[in-house]
């Protein structure tokens, strides 16, 4: 065990609704106790082939970009099909020696498909049209369920949803990107 304290921080949410998907994540980077970096950016805009995709990631900002970089290059190579690409970098990640021990999450949506692709070899397509991941991803989740009962455009449930995931989780704050895609 070591005794190196362990990074923490970042919530990521997708809401899809009214013809459109928002992903908003917030900027806190946490050593420990300690707050590092409140302004990071975890939430990207990506046109691979000329496509559109925005992936937000939570977990080692390294890991993660390399990731991203896997999932750009599965999306050239079957330009506009984002199922088949993010099976593709599960399927990766889960059996390649290297990847395996990349320590990240992501959430990935074209407006039209959305995922949350995990190291595990999953690639799931939230219920309810939700989904959230990272130190803070539960309480975004409930708040987001709870706001898609009203008539909230996306953007406002997944405010809102950060806002209350803030106000609850330490390693989450209220300084968001947003992301807004239409398939």
């Amino acid at each position: 065990m070591s005794d190196f304290p362990g990074w923490h921080g970042t919530t990521i949410i997708a809401v899809r609704r009214g013809g459109e998907v928002v992903v908003a994540g917030d900027g806190q980077v946490s050593l420990g106790q300690t707050v590092i970096k409140g302004s990071a950016r975890k939430v990207r805009r990506l046109s691979p082939g000329g496509y559109p995709v925005v992936a937000g990631f939570a977990g080692s900002t390294a890991d993660a970009f390399t990731l991203l970089e896997r999932l750009e290059a599965k999306l050239e190579a079957t330009p506009g099909q984002l199922a088949r690409a993010s099976v593709d970098l599960a399927k990766d990640w889960r059996t390649d020696k290297y990847l395996q021990k990349l320590e990240a999450m992501l959430i990935v949506t074209d407006g039209r498909d959305l995922f949350v692709i995990t190291g595990a070899g999953d690639v799931l397509e939230p219920e309810h049209d939700v989904a959230a991941i990272g130190s803070g991803g539960n309480f975004a989740l409930a708040a987001a369920r709870g706001l898609m009962e009203t008539d909230l455009p996306a953007e406002d449930v997944a405010r809102r949803a950060m806002a209350i995931a803030a106000d609850i989780c330490v390693y989450t704050n209220g300084n968001l990107t947003v992301e807004k895609i239409t398939p």
